[in-house]
């Protein structure tokens, strides 16, 4: 396996995983049609699942896992902290995308620079 494929695997991945986070942004909590539908049968299992995800987006679950990722991953040496930044950025973008910018912000600027930070051993 290349060195370099892990970082082409996340430079693929981490837009579409953007891309999904937007998409159930707005084809999820903001349509119009979920609402009406959860007013109606709030027992249906996908307007459970939009209830949690609402309770995630307004406790910031996502935002300060994403921080703590990053934090953690800022002060771990080797892989494990490269693994850890890489944890912040699959957290922090859909908390960026469900309206916990500020803490997504800081998280997602402390892993990116994680992730470009040189090895020591090099």
């Amino acid at each position: 396996m290349s060195r370099r494929l892990p970082v082409i695997l996340l430079l693929v991945l981490l837009p579409l995983w953007l891309a999904a986070s937007y998409g159930a942004r707005y084809g999820f909590m903001e349509d119009g049609q979920w609402v009406g539908i959860c007013v109606d049968e709030a027992s249906r299992w996908e307007c459970q699942v939009r209830s949690n995800l609402g309770l995630l987006i307004h406790f910031q679950v996502l935002g300060w896992t994403a921080l703590a990722a990053a934090v953690c991953g800022f002060v771990v040496p080797g892989r494990a902290g490269w693994w850890l930044a890489v944890l912040a950025l699959a957290c922090g973008l859909p908390a960026l995308a469900l309206y916990n910018t500020t803490l997504a912000v800081f998280a997602l600027v402390i892993a990116g620079l994680r992730l470009v930070r040189a090895s020591r051993s090099a």
